[in-house]
């Protein structure tokens, strides 16, 4: 038997793995994956009841979502169509003769949504986080990571040999010959070869404050020479833009490699194979299948999820909000969202605490920080509205699945577009109320917890009050903890980018955020190494979390530290896959779940008094060695 004192994740959580069985279609079960199980039982059985005709909810949008899964589980159709709905559209790219060709049909992709190697989107300023902005991002690159690419890397060989296997199975039943699907995989391969020289790596990716790159426009259309970017960019938003931000500097830098008529070839391919593999999940089962393989190989599952499982999620892609909130309203309870309400500014209130007793920090920079916490917006549960562009998504009789999906995306891209120099909308939540997770964003300063995340096993009302603490007190102060994390801090209480820090404390900051680094930089994953620089934000939002949470729990007089520290751990139990924990470790900006718990125990005296851990044991960390920032 494990000894808490030798590995308390596996001491606590041991047994339960024992026995725990990872469906055949997921790559993971445990905490949160537990959860999302359920619902997606309830989501199942839900809408199952709906396509009886049983307890159709009054709301039009999901009205709408009813028929359009009507739609998605019409196997019968969707085979008997096979690959004819997107064929059409090959074609149109087959037609394309040249780079300047095709470049001057790039709008009528964009609007139509359809495929056209343009990375440009509207998102917000990262200096005036009121106002959204164009912004230049890249070509997404085949493996999770830049440096799978690198020659002596033996998993990044392997995935490049399963793509291939999946595509010379996948692109003949779209009408393609071997020799001409050979050559399309060679040529699609060359352009994601060329990208991965240049895209930022995953590590550069999640550290914020160095992406913000603005150019002024006529600066950047100089690096693209070939590329219309006038003529298209008025087209989209009616005039040409004033400046547009650019994080991916390198690969604008190389643009000719991509927008150019010598490299039309490579780029042609390239948008053929994606057009044939984008859409895979709307036509024949036969092909929603093959089109995962390589995605099933990245994650190691035995199989692909059940076909009418997966018309379901097809179906709620785009209404996730709408079913959200149904969800939430059908198992959130009024008393629990009161109760959570009273954590999160407890929570607040423990961390602003903690900010005023700090000692490394300067009197201007406290307050700064206090500030930006005071302002901090929290949302719990579900949003009070959703967004005016779900009622337009109406399913019209005799449309197809891929045509009525087609003008859903269509939705979306007109309004991305049209919300270039407006307002930030700071209503609009960013993920769905039944999906078990929560997120801080640093550029509106809020906080989300989503209905799903709010129950057992991160918290219930029939739980004590220091396992709620160490449950979902905990997540609570993790995102509180996300405005002061390595990425967090550079933006201020509007969500600006913005250095509110004296130069010496943030010295003092970096210096214990590379303590965190170093704690978990090198540890092994499955046979992977955890990158302490990729995950440093999230692990410092970790230990923030469990600071806040722990003196928090503390103000109870039932505290108990053994039932705080043992939720902690329950919460991130997991079994998983070596592949997909292989992933992980190269892509996640998370830490694997048991280090999370074992690394992040040992930075508190109180989990080696709670649990009796003595210098001999393998859990002890000498004391000048734990780290607190906040």
């Amino acid at each position: 038997m494990v000894r808490l004192q030798d590995d308390f994740f596996e001491a606590i959580n041991g047994d339960w793995e024992k026995t725990a069985v990872i469906p055949n279609d997921k790559p993971r079960t445990g905490g949160f994956s537990d959860l999302s199980d359920e619902i997606e039982q309830w989501l199942m059985t839900t809408t199952a009841k709906w396509q009886n005709g049983d307890m159709i909810p009054e709301s039009p949008i999901l009205k709408n979502f009813v028929a359009y899964h009507r739609l998605t589980i019409d196997t019968k159709t969707r085979d008997e169509l096979g690959t004819s709905p997107v064929q059409p559209l090959i074609k149109k790219y087959q037609s394309y003769t040249s780079f300047a060709d095709f470049a001057s049909h790039i709008v009528e992709l964009e609007k139509s949504g359809f495929p056209n190697a343009l990375p440009l989107g509207v998102e917000p300023d990262f200096k005036d986080a009121q106002t959204n902005v164009l912004w230049a991002g890249a070509l997404s690159i085949l493996l999770p990571d830049t440096t799978y690419y690198e020659k002596d890397h033996a998993q990044g060989k392997i995935l490049l040999a399963k793509f291939r296997e999946e595509q010379e199975s996948l692109l003949p039943h779209f009408g393609f010959s071997k020799s001409e699907t050979t050559e399309l995989i060679d040529q699609y391969l060359a352009l994601d070869a060329r990208a991965a020289n240049v895209v930022l790596s995953q590590e550069e990716n999640h550290e914020y404050a160095k992406l913000y790159h603005p150019y002024d426009w006529q600066q950047f259309t100089n690096l693209a020479p070939e590329l219309p970017l006038n003529d298209i960019l008025t087209e989209l938003i009616g005039q040409k833009p004033d400046k547009i931000i650019v994080p991916e500097e390198r690969f604008w830098a190389a643009a000719d490699q991509f927008y150019s008529e010598k490299a039309w070839p490579l780029l042609k391919a390239y948008l053929i194979v994606t057009v044939a593999n984008q859409f895979t999940s709307y036509l024949s089962d036969e092909l929603r299948v093959l089109g995962g393989q390589y995605q099933r190989e990245l994650t190691g599952l035995p199989e692909a999820m059940a076909s009418q499982k997966a018309a379901v999620y097809l179906a709620a892609q785009p209404f996730n909000q709408a079913i959200g909130v149904y969800y939430a309203q059908d198992n959130f309870s009024p008393a629990a969202k009161i109760d959570v309400e009273h954590k999160v500014a407890t929570m607040i209130d423990v961390f602003k605490q903690r900010l005023q007793s700090n000692q490394w920090l300067d009197d201007a920079t406290r307050q700064k920080a206090i500030i930006k916490l005071n302002t901090i917006v929290p949302h719990i549960g579900y949003p009070e509205k959703l967004p005016e562009r779900l009622y337009k998504k109406i399913v019209h009789p005799g449309m197809t699945l891929f045509d009525t999906a087609t003008q859903f995306r269509q939705i979306e891209i007109a309004h991305t577009w049209a919300q270039w120099h407006q307002p930030v909308d700071r209503s609009e939540w960013h993920m769905p109320a039944h999906l078990v997770n929560a997120y801080y964003d640093p550029q509106q300063n809020q906080i989300v917890f989503p209905a799903a995340i709010l129950q057992a096993p991160f918290y219930s009302l029939k739980q004590s009050s220091s396992a709620n603490y160490g449950g979902i007190g905990a997540v609570i102060a993790h995102e509180i903890s996300h405005a002061f994390d390595t990425n967090g801090a550079s933006f201020d209480e509007y969500g600006s980018l913005n250095n509110w820090w004296t130069t010496a404390d943030f010295a003092a900051f970096k210096l214990r955020t590379d303590k965190i680094v170093k704690q978990f930089d090198g540890l092994d994953s499955y046979g992977a190494k955890v990158n302490g620089k990729l995950t440093v934000s999230e692990n410092v939002a970790d230990l923030g979390g469990l600071a806040a949470a722990l003196a928090a729990a503390k103000l109870d007089s039932d505290f108990s530290a053994t039932a705080f520290f043992e939720s902690w751990a329950t919460i991130w139990r997991m079994k998983a896959r070596p592949e997909y924990m292989r992933l992980l470790a190269a892509s996640d900006p998370h830490g694997p779940a048991a280090l999370r718990v074992n690394v992040q125990v040992k930075n508190f005296d109180e989990f080696f008094d709670a649990f009796d851990v003595r210098p001999d044991d393998k859990m002890w960390l000498a004391s000048n060695d734990r780290v607190q920032i906040w």
